[in-house]
């Protein structure tokens, strides 16, 4: 027994209970990864020496290896909290190098940029105005706070049912201001190329047995005549006959235009589409009323999916992509270089980034709303502790030990 063998388990007893207090310390910190000290024996180097009769000089510290598992997840209801489900690290930059974490909890700055607390910017692929992702590079993400552009309405969709026991109005010519030249009216909300709104009404005036004449226009301009729908025995739409200038694309289309005042493109085309309706003895009215048309929108909020996508809701009730978080996977992530502040930097031990969206391939995928928990389990942590403790005493016993032995060779 030797002093060598003593210090160098001192020493491996230390270096462990270091990474086990290092385990304690963090297991409130988001995403950290709890390691473990390992460990080797060490021998003297020498021909000599019969293979028989080597003795161990100790041990030494063969690495620290971390440990990856899943960490629970811990919702918090913060759009820019995401969690991490499987493997993967979020990309960072740091002024253009770049880092790997698993640490979710990100804000915006003041130029828009997703961060984390320490300012690196996270990777992702970059959205157009159109909400298009472009997957040929990572770029920091930016979250844009201009307004969206608007949308000009081009079709109607108008399902409703004209009453089949309807008479013909006996009041000619047609009046959208007398009530008594027309069977049934509604309107709808339609958008110009600048997000102006304006109302456009559409009247139906019963002319026959399963004939109906439509007219339209904005509610503050013409009224005319559109075209002509004709239904069957049955009930359904089977004709439709467009009054110039309107057209007829489709059986239950007219197609015609509005004019616009407020320096958007006019004439404006606009289709109304009847497919669908009916003409059955009940109720006049509508069934489904809608238009492909969006005024101008402000970003009121967002949210982050299980692929990564950034999609923004808009105040005008669009919802659009503003981006893609991307997730690099490594052939050994423990050989990663450890960063501290849960950042880690890539090494020819832990290989190549391998970038790609969540949930393709081999990549986890993102839960919003929700940060992934340290994975340090403490009870184990705390029976580890207690045995490194003791293994530090018992290195320390085996010094006092040949200390005893040296001195009871002194005294003969």
């Amino acid at each position: 027994m030797g002093y060598q063998q003593g210090l160098s388990g001192l020493s491996a007893s230390s270096n462990d209970l270091d990474v086990i207090g290092n385990n304690i310390a963090n297991s409130n910190t988001i995403g950290f990864k709890q390691s473990t000290a390992e460990f080797a024996d060490l021998y003297a180097n020498t021909i000599a020496t019969s293979v028989n009769n080597q003795i161990g000089i100790g041990t030494q510290l063969s690495g620290v290896q971390q440990d990856f598992t899943q960490g629970t997840f811990k919702t918090t209801g913060q759009a820019l909290n995401v969690a991490i489900n499987g493997t993967g690290f979020y990309q960072m930059s740091n002024n253009g190098a770049l880092t790997y974490s698993r640490n979710g909890v990100f804000q915006l700055d003041k130029n828009g940029f997703i961060t984390d607390s320490g300012g690196l910017k996270l990777m992702g692929y970059a959205a157009n105005a159109n909400g298009v992702i472009n997957s040929a590079q990572t770029v920091p993400i930016q979250v844009p706070t201009t307004n969206i552009a608007p949308i000009a309405t081009q079709t109607v969709t108008a399902q409703l049912n004209l009453n089949s026991q309807d008479t013909v109005p006996t009041v000619t010519p047609f009046s959208a201001t007398n009530s008594q030249t027309y069977n049934y009216s509604t309107s709808i909300q339609t958008y110009d190329s600048l997000g102006g709104s304006q109302q456009v009404n559409m009247y139906f005036v019963k002319t026959a047995a399963n004939a109906w004449d439509v007219y339209s226009g904005p509610a503050s301009g013409t009224i005319s005549k559109v075209g002509a729908v004709g239904f069957s025995s049955a009930g359904t739409l089977t004709s439709t006959t467009a009054t110039a200038p309107a057209t007829s694309p489709g059986t239950g289309q007219l197609a015609f235009t509005i004019p616009n005042t407020d320096g958007s493109t006019t004439p404006q085309p606009l289709t109304l589409d009847f497919s669908g309706s009916t003409q059955y003895g009940g109720k006049d009215g509508v069934t489904n009323l809608s238009q492909d048309g969006f005024a101008t929108g402000e970003l009121t909020n967002f949210s982050i999916g299980a692929d990564g996508t950034i999609s923004g809701t808009y105040s005008n009730g669009r919802t659009q992509s503003l981006g893609q978080i991307v997730l690099a996977n490594f052939n050994d992530p423990n050989g990663l270089q450890n960063l501290g502040n849960n950042e880690f930097a890539e090494t020819s031990a832990s290989g190549v980034p391998q970038i790609s969206a969540p949930g393709s391939t081999n990549h986890g995928t993102l839960t919003g709303g929700a940060v992934e928990n340290s994975n340090v389990d403490l009870t184990s942590q705390l029976v580890d502790l207690i045995t490194a403790q003791r293994n530090y005493q018992a290195n320390a016993q085996t010094i006092k030990t040949q200390q005893a032995v040296d001195q009871a060779l002194i005294n003969l």
